[in-house]
């Protein structure tokens, strides 16, 4: 295992982490309901106050931070060791959403909660191609009895147009461009398997026939063993960053196939990357069991985030 070094604790379920070109991290924390920055010598600021769960985080066109929030979870604490994890749909769920959140103020505007008749339910990961629309997995909701099918959608960060992309998938989680943005790439939850889509054009991917694929997608890796993916990030030359629950740490796919390697980490809810510092060669990460925002020194540059890193 790398050397890995904490930079904050006491998060309660961190997610969806942004490196900033000021050297802070923006998280979210699921648990607390919180979008938080935490700052380079660990101390945090709470920058707006969600409620629900939000999940998953972006910095969209306008230098302000776009948020999955999946509406919330019920939790369990483990009474051992003091780990949080998600269980089932909170008591006082609604609806899952997506959110906007000025760094500035703190001023959160609520996008997108449905598509056509559908209402989003617990929407997870996102991220912006370059002509400034978001792409963003929907995991679904689980209860005692049932759970949700998951789905892919595309939308406009003005909040004018949403499109249904991928549907039904089973929980989608981690998403990502490739380099050329030609491919969006899809994790799954349960099963441990990613998934590729060649795009079209805006909210359109092409999509395989049964039985070639259950989804649409292409199949790209699946690790096997007692895993469960998360969310993802992707490498400049290309290869895919998957966090890696049950066994902990993070995955790394091969885009046309197969796995590079699978680095271990201490949290098994080791639950997501992301790439800043020089070079983009520094990999910060969120163990979610333990409450923890961590760093440590990755062999190969992450890819530039469109209107973060350039």
């Amino acid at each position: 295992m790398r050397h890995i070094h904490t930079i904050t604790d006491d998060l309660q379920f961190p997610e969806g982490p942004i490196a900033m070109p000021d050297g802070s991290v923006i998280v979210v924390e699921i648990a607390r309901g919180t979008l938080t920055r935490v700052l380079l010598d660990g101390r945090k600021e709470v920058i707006a106050e969600t409620g629900g769960g939000p999940n998953g985080a972006a910095i969209g066109p306008d230098g302000a931070c776009y948020v999955c929030n999946n509406g919330g979870f019920a939790w369990e604490r483990n009474s051992r060791s003091g780990g949080m994890r998600p269980v089932r749909q909170a008591d006082d769920y609604i609806t899952g959403r997506i959110e906007r959140i000025d760094l500035a103020t703190g001023k959160i505007e609520r996008l997108y909660d449905q598509c056509g008749d559908h209402k989003l339910n617990g929407p997870n990961d996102i991220v912006f191609d370059q002509k400034g629309n978001m792409w963003f997995t929907d995991l679904g909701k689980s209860r005692p009895r049932d759970m949700d099918r998951g789905a892919v959608y595309w939308a406009r960060p003005d909040g004018s147009e949403i499109k249904e992309v991928v549907q039904p998938i089973t929980t989608p989680n981690g998403i990502g461009l490739s380099p050329d943005e030609k491919i969006l790439y899809v994790a799954e939850t349960e099963g441990a398997r990613l998934y590729s889509f060649p795009i079209e054009g805006n909210g359109i991917v092409e999509t395989l026939p049964f039985p070639e694929s259950i989804n649409g997608g292409r199949f790209v890796t699946c690790d096997g063993g007692f895993r469960r993916f998360d969310s993802l990030a992707v490498e400049a030359g290309g290869n895919i960053c998957i966090a890696t629950l049950m066994t902990g740490g993070i995955t790394v796919a091969r885009p046309g196939g197969g796995t590079v390697e699978f680095i271990k980490t201490e949290d098994p809810f080791t639950t997501n990357i992301c790439f800043g510092g020089n070079k983009l060669q520094t990999a910060y990460l969120t163990f979610s069991w333990q409450g923890l925002l961590v760093a440590c020194d990755w062999p190969r540059p992450g890819l530039p985030l469109n209107f973060l890193n350039t």
